[in-house]
């Protein structure tokens, strides 16, 4: 494993953070205080061909590895998590799982279009009485002739108000458990899909979050995705790609209150001196500055697998719990540092705090990676080889512009 960055990653990085820089943060703080989503950012993502940096150039995207996803997700958190939950969304939860389980015709009506960032795309799994139970899910599937009719209700659904294509999960057998979920390219042109933003959130204000309403929508069966029966199989793998790039923006935040961080330690004096100077303080800069690097190396061992063709549920588990926490306790000791200025927006880590609570919450909880890890290391748990696996890197690479 090389944990050194390549020329064309370093290069990435440059791209994203300067288009960060420019185009997200003077903007965040009103996107934030209105709870506006920027759609405009997500076309000039793709004109900088982000929003299928890891698909292959025969599907639209650029080629390169999924550690380079996980720079584009860090550095995009770095500022606002908004805009990496849109790129982990359409990107992680989405079309790789297309790249993944479509069959070819599929990828080239839907992959090709999401790669290039002309359509986008969003995941439906979570329901009002559904999150972690998954087998609780009321959504149904029936066969109609040629289609299925879904009726249901998806809930913090990411990009419910913008997406083209949805990744709809359902109960083609009420009485099968796990076993009886299908998983169904839903487009929002048909008749019966709309949708609803949910305001009063805590945090991420500045994304578009939601519900989706599914009413007798009848679903071509040519958008089932894989068989009916392997929607659970085909969640679990979506995951790993969504946790993936949710621990590398979970870095985006600890950076983002590092630096934040060290500039106002710069800056402030007491007791005559400069505030990072006291060793209260130091200890939560250290802190910040360790935690980086254990969940920089954490998701990058993950891409190492995926990058491989390996299966990396455990280890992709153990960066979003590891990294989400760390996130959130570098927010909070950001704003502990800032003190009273700290709790007010006129700096950006009551911000960073907000944000980094939904990580420690969504695509699974802290609880539930606990229990997976110790699982895991009691042996209850072994990962059975899927079906179909995520495509291994190398593929042709296309430099980013």
């Amino acid at each position: 494993m090389n944990f050194s960055y390549t020329e064309e990653q370093k290069s990435v990085r440059k791209v994203v953070r300067a288009f960060v820089d420019k185009e997200i943060i003077p903007y965040i703080k009103e996107w934030d205080e209105k709870g506006h989503f920027e759609k405009g950012i997500l076309k000039r993502l793709a004109d900088l061909q982000l929003m299928g940096v890891c698909i292959p150039e025969e599907y639209g995207g650029v080629g390169m590895d999924y550690n380079t996803l996980a720079i584009v997700c860090e550095e995009l958190e770095r500022g606002d998590t908004a805009f990496r939950t849109a790129v982990s969304v359409h990107t992680g939860l989405n079309s790789m799982t297309l790249l993944q389980w479509a069959t070819e015709e599929q990828k080239q009506k839907y992959l090709v279009p999401q790669a290039k960032g002309e359509k986008i795309g969003a995941f439906g799994l979570t329901e009002p009485n559904a999150g972690s139970d998954v087998a609780a899910m009321e959504t149904t599937a029936v066969k109609d002739g040629d289609c299925y009719i879904l009726n249901g209700t998806k809930t913090w659904i990411s990009l419910c108000d913008v997406a083209d294509h949805f990744l709809i999960f359902a109960k083609t057998d009420t009485k099968a458990g796990h076993h009886g979920i299908s998983c169904f390219i839903v487009e929002r042109t048909l008749a019966g899909v709309s949708s609803r933003a949910i305001k009063g959130k805590l945090g991420i204000r500045a994304g578009n979050t939601g519900e989706v309403f599914l009413d007798s929508v009848r679903v071509p069966a040519d958008n089932l995705l894989g068989y009916e029966g392997e929607g659970f199989k085909i969640a679990m793998s979506a995951l790993d790609n969504g946790r993936f790039t949710v621990a590398a923006g979970a870095c985006g935040t600890i950076l983002a209150s590092l630096e934040a961080s060290v500039k106002y330690c710069e800056e402030r004096k007491t007791f005559g001196k400069e505030i990072g100077k006291h060793q209260l303080v130091q200890q939560m800069i250290a802190k910040m500055s360790a935690n980086l690097e254990i969940s920089r190396l954490l998701v990058h061992k993950a891409g190492w697998l995926k990058n491989n063709g390996k299966r990396n549920t455990q280890e992709t588990s153990l960066a979003k719990w590891i990294s989400c926490d760390a996130a959130f306790e570098a927010a909070n000791d950001a704003v502990q540092i800032h003190g009273a200025y700290g709790f007010s927006n006129e700096f950006p880590v009551e911000r960073y705090l907000r944000n980094a609570k939904a990580p420690v919450i969504y695509e699974g909880t802290r609880e539930i990676h606990t229990i997976m890890q110790a699982e895991y290391a009691l042996d209850y748990r072994q990962d059975k080889p899927l079906r179909k696996v995520l495509p291994a890197w190398p593929f042709e690479e296309v430099a980013i512009r």
